[in-house]
């Protein structure tokens, strides 16, 4: 089933994907070590479900370049346009966040920024750069945007060295016109084959959202597409719908059905998968580095 763009029901959630939100002091530090920093979460901008769980946790992923991205996907509660001038300084108030935190493993991405030639591949750079400024042996993992393709902020990325690279495909081909209308799933695939190509050492992590209306034959292609350009470390959760205006939720996916498609993916190839109901790009993400 491909998903009504134009629905506005909200599908009840499953047993499964209920649970007691965490509370506590440690997540209300992290709000207020953000707030003071002027700093935006991917936790807080995209809805994340696990956003208390991981706050309580003392751990977020900074969301780089504003909290506008000049994409509508029709998945995601990022506020789209219009975006204004990504500040310089940003940077370096991420890093100070990041020491203050005390993490050892940070998550780095960023809305779309089609309006910047480079698409803000410089400020990922950047913001590597001042993070191991003050924490020199510190583990970054980015997750980025396509940069519309452009081979050279592909290959600044790399160069600037983090440790792993994080690029979502989010659904199979056929919904992309409809779940991401200005990506290019070609295009996402070339990108990852572009940094396994510069750097074969760099892993690279990709990720699915399921209850879209994929097929279960479309699943397994794409899972081959990314073994193809190099991708080994995979992750795959629910869609759940932010909001009426949003895309509508075709299928809540059961938790054991996540089980199976993380043995297939192991069985065919990938080192690491993530498969559950509640996973997202950068839940757990230094468990499962570690785990490669």
């Amino acid at each position: 089933m491909t998903p009504n763009p134009t629905s506005k029901v909200i599908l009840k959630k499953p047993s499964w994907l209920k649970r007691r939100l965490p509370g506590g002091s440690e997540q209300e530090a992290v709000r207020a070590l953000l707030s003071k920093g002027r700093l935006h979460t991917v936790c807080q901008e995209a809805k994340c479900p696990n956003l208390w769980e991981c706050f309580c946790q003392n751990t977020a992923a900074f969301l780089i370049m504003g909290s506008r991205c000049t994409r509508n996907c029709r998945f995601c509660a990022v506020s789209h346009g219009p975006v204004s001038t990504p500040d310089s300084e940003e940077p370096i108030r991420v890093a100070e966040a990041v020491q203050q935190m005390q993490l050892s493993y940070v998550v780095i991405t960023s809305v779309t920024r089609d309006d910047l030639s480079d698409g803000g591949a410089a400020y990922f750079s950047t913001t590597i750069h001042e993070i191991r400024k003050k924490i020199p042996d510190i583990l970054v993992e980015v997750l980025i945007p396509d940069f519309q393709g452009n081979e050279t902020s592909i290959q600044s990325i790399v160069d600037a060295q983090p440790d792993i690279l994080n690029h979502n495909l989010e659904t199979v081909p056929r919904l992309y016109n409809s779940v991401r209308p200005q990506a290019e799933y070609r295009r996402s695939l070339e990108l990852l084959k572009q940094v396994h190509l510069y750097d074969p050492a760099l892993p690279t992590k990709s990720g699915l959202m399921l209850g879209l209306g994929e097929k279960s034959e479309e699943i397994q292609k794409t899972l081959k597409d990314l073994l193809d350009v190099g991708c080994r470390i995979l992750t795959l959760g629910q869609y759940l719908q932010p909001s009426a205006q949003h895309l509508p939720i075709s299928r809540f996916i059961p938790p054991e059905e996540f089980n199976i498609w993380r043995k297939r993916a192991l069985e065919i190839g990938f080192s690491k998968v993530a498969s559950g109901p509640f996973i997202r790009s950068s839940y757990h993400a230094k468990t499962l580095f570690q785990a490669l």
